[in-house]
């Protein structure tokens, strides 16, 4: 009898044991589980984050050797070829709900530059307005905000890159735009106030303010798409010196030139110390989706009041230390665009000009005491180009830019000012991801 007392008791021990350890060892199913969502949760925040970029290796030749364009920066003297990385660019974006930060560089042999910084907001009620603050492309027109891995020439035009360094600007803006379940999603309208002195600090009192208007509309077979923008931009650059020239007339020797500077005092001190800046733009693009092949359009046109230089008429990135001259001037782009037979050719057409003082013709510029010169003359370009998309990821594009600039005997002396030789061959490949 006490045997099996000591038997029954070693049972329940045992037993008792045995259900203890049960409870504490791990069940699998839950150790399953909790896995299968850690491992969800660690997607849905990999879902959030997107990385893109491209690289553009280039080859190009200039007619003359240390020659100064548009066409990716001026030769370096006694060089009329080279190889260059134009672009290598990685983009980070972090996108949660109604909010977004996005971040991108361009590492190339010429150092690492922050081309995109900022954070983007969405109400969350209508989800038709967003706030953008940072560092981001200028709401102005088509080409500035047109990614470099998407046009069809190699570069942005002369104009654009004068008058808006760099493309981006340090600032905030506020889009409208009403989700692609309304009717008027079509519409869309930008606007924002920037420093005015590209990516670059800033380095006066005033604010630029940009504003945009676009509509974008596709037929209901989806074989033609267009749209329609206007731009407009209200600004300032502080003057460098007193000095201010804004008017062209006739001259006491009888030439067409800059009269005498306004010299008031508070030009360059108090708020009358800043030169106005305004541009007005339109700009129009249509697809046809054709069965010879895809048709493109595509056409640009800004004209305003440009603050800079007696030696140029660029925007200034840095505070302007010499007198302040105002230019009217006017430009343009148009583009013809076809896909070969819906292959994976294109052909490219593209002319463009701009004239940075539209008060004068070459016949002034030069004169005796007009004080116009070589930032006054108007240059046009002809690019001509193929491209050929090997796949999602490779295209190959050869482009020839094909540049004139107004004549004038009056520059040099004893000499003509000719047009220079600064035509330019670009053989390019992207490759995107």
């Amino acid at each position: 009898m006490k045997l099996q007392k000591i038997t029954l008791a070693i049972v329940a021990t045992a037993m008792s044991l045995g259900i203890s350890a049960q409870e504490e060892a791990p069940n699998p199913m839950d150790t399953l589980a909790r896995s299968v969502m850690k491992l969800q949760s660690d997607m849905d925040l990999l879902k959030k984050v997107k990385i893109t970029g491209y690289l553009q290796p280039q080859f190009q030749y200039i007619d003359s050797a240390g020659a100064a364009t548009f066409a990716g920066g001026n030769f370096p003297a006694h060089t009329d070829k080279r190889f260059a990385l134009r672009r290598a660019r990685v983009k980070f974006e972090y996108t949660n709900d109604l909010s977004q930060y996005v971040f991108q560089i361009d590492a190339t042999e010429k150092g690492v530059v922050i081309k995109d910084m900022y954070a983007k907001f969405t109400e969350p009620w209508a989800q038709a307005v967003s706030l953008t603050v940072g560092n981001m492309n200028r709401p102005f027109g088509f080409e500035i905000g047109y990614s470099s891995s998407m046009r069809e020439s190699p570069e942005r035009g002369r104009m654009s890159q004068i008058i808006f360094p760099g493309e981006r600007d340090l600032g905030a803006m506020i889009t409208f735009q009403m989700p692609k379940t309304s009717k008027w999603n079509f519409l869309k309208l930008e606007a924002g106030m920037f420093n005015g002195a590209g990516p670059n600090s800033d380095f006066d009192f005033q604010k630029d303010i940009i504003g945009r208007l676009r509509a974008d509309r596709t037929t209901k077979s989806e074989k033609i798409s267009y749209g329609i923008g206007v731009s407009y931009y209200d600004g300032g650059v502080q003057n460098g010196k007193r000095n201010v020239f804004s008017s062209i007339g006739t001259l006491a020797n009888g030439n067409l030139g800059w009269m005498a500077p306004d010299t008031t005092a508070s030009n360059l001190y108090g708020v009358t110390a800043v030169s106005k800046r305004t541009y007005i733009g339109a700009d129009f693009q249509l697809n046809i989706d054709l069965p010879i092949g895809l048709t493109s359009l595509r056409a640009e046109y800004i004209q305003g009041q440009q603050p800079a230089t007696s030696s140029s008429s660029a925007s200034p990135t840095a505070q302007p230390t010499t007198e302040t001259y105002i230019r009217n001037f006017d430009g343009a782009y148009f583009y013809f665009l076809y896909n070969i037979m819906q292959s994976k050719h294109q052909l490219i057409f593209k002319y463009d000009w701009y004239d940075p003082n539209t008060d004068v013709s070459a016949a002034d510029i030069g004169k005796t005491g007009s004080g116009l010169n070589a930032a006054d003359i108007k240059y046009t370009t002809i690019g001509l180009g193929w491209a050929f998309r090997w796949n999602t990821n490779v295209k190959f594009t050869t482009y020839y830019d094909m540049v004139t600039n107004e004549k004038t005997s009056n520059l040099t002396s004893g000499g003509t000012w000719n047009d220079l030789k600064d035509n330019v061959l670009t053989v390019r490949m992207q490759y995107k991801f």
